[in-house]
């Protein structure tokens, strides 16, 4: 199997794992203070945290955490960039010059910058991570929406429309955002993937997820003071990192082969 095919079952594992994980009867904040900092044994594969809880029920925990943030945050920046960069692009005038605008002056802060300080003045909590992410997540969908609609917005049956007196609305949700509609998917998934880590980051900096809720970044936040007496506190929700944006950007990197209409011509000539 291509290595696109065990991405695919991996992002399938990593959302059903998220979904039925919470049905199983784990507790993850159960205390056992015998088994302190235990590594992982037959009864236990990745071993207890420093308060006793098992990793497995908070690495299933913080699946969900990312799985739900980054969703929700790719979900909502889709929503406002492409809406904001297809009108921009398509209205033109005083319309588009402010909304690109409002995309350079964000473009002129580091993303993930950003999103520290806006989480760090918001305060923690899952609620202002997302809030967070999505002010910064909707500037490259519009910049993406931008672009493809101002080689789309003067074809034919755009222009036919127009003289039909077809409303903008219509136009724009109709005729246009559904041809952009492919980039906009490769960018989402890469977003995804991008969301994941800042989510993480946020986290591990003690700005998202709060204990007792899970989160990877927090584990690995809590399992670096133990690193040389547990290194399984860091090594597995690392991993579990590691494997699913690994994963989701090779998928992206798939479907960017599968959608791009010139390498695919170019393949069947040769």
């Amino acid at each position: 199997m291509k290595a696109y095919g065990w991405a695919v079952w991996i992002i399938f594992a990593w959302i059903f794992i998220s979904i039925i994980g919470q049905f199983l009867p784990v507790d993850i904040n159960q205390v056992h203070l015998p088994v302190i900092l235990n590594g992982p044994d037959w009864s236990n594969w990745f071993g207890y945290d420093d308060l006793g809880r098992p990793v497995f029920g908070r690495l299933l925990a913080g699946s969900l955490t990312s799985c739900i943030v980054s969703f929700t945050v790719v979900g909502i920046s889709v929503v406002i960039g492409t809406t904001l960069g297809t009108l921009s692009a398509y209205q033109g005038g005083m319309t588009d010059l402010v909304i690109v605008r409002l995309i350079d002056i964000f473009l002129a802060f580091p993303g993930i910058l950003l999103a520290i300080a806006l989480a760090g003045i918001l305060g923690p909590g899952i609620d202002n991570v997302v809030i967070a992410l999505s002010v910064v997540g909707w500037v490259g969908f519009a910049r993406l929406a931008r672009a493809q609609t101002l080689s789309l917005k003067h074809r034919e049956h755009v222009v036919a429309a127009q003289a039909l007196g077809t409303k903008k609305r219509k136009i724009i949700f109709q005729h246009l955002i559904p041809l952009i509609s492919a980039p906009l998917l490769i960018e989402a998934t890469f977003g995804i993937a991008s969301v994941i880590i800042a989510e993480a980051g946020l986290s591990f900096l003690g700005l998202g997820v709060q204990a007792p809720d899970a989160s990877w970044g927090s584990m690995i936040r809590d399992g670096a003071r133990y690193m040389l007496v547990a290194p399984h506190l860091v090594i597995v929700p690392g991993l579990a990192l590691m494997i699913v944006v690994l994963s989701i950007n090779l998928l992206g990197d798939r479907l960017r082969d599968i959608m791009d209409v010139k390498t695919n011509n170019n393949g069947a000539h040769n």
